[in-house]
């Protein structure tokens, strides 16, 4: 991974969208632009409706960048974490030297990496991380 991949640990996503709403501030973007944004994994019939029947009920979120992103080029630079990557608070992402060592602790507990289809459109440089 270089130094500049982000990788998400999709286990630990809680979809509590901190990552976007840091993005969002952090980049100064009006109400309407976002440069990340949380996908919910259920149903498919609106945000946060889980899949499954009763008592089989399931839902999971995966944080999606636009092509937009920059992730935060000027605070990488610095040596400081993008804003995403800083605010999340269940330390689901991580970048550089962290993603690697936690891609290797990742892959020997099992889970599966993956990124999104170029028909997605969505921003380069961005590895998700399941378990099998």
């Amino acid at each position: 991974m270089d130094e500049k991949t982000i990788l998400v640990d999709l286990q630990r996503c809680i979809g509590c969208w901190t990552c976007s709403l840091a993005c969002k501030v952090g980049n100064n973007l009006p109400d309407e632009e976002f440069f990340l944004t949380v996908r919910t994994l259920g149903s498919g019939e609106g945000i946060d409706r889980p899949a499954g029947t009763w008592p089989d009920l399931h839902m999971s979120w995966q944080p999606v960048w636009t092509t937009k992103c920059v992730k935060c080029a000027g605070r990488l630079a610095k040596g400081e974490l993008p804003y995403c990557v800083q605010s999340c608070p269940c330390k689901a992402l991580s970048i550089g030297d962290a993603a690697a060592a936690k891609k290797e602790e990742l892959r020997d507990r099992g889970f599966r990496f993956f990124q999104m289809p170029p028909w997605e459109s969505t921003r380069d440089g961005v590895v998700y991380a399941e378990k099998k």
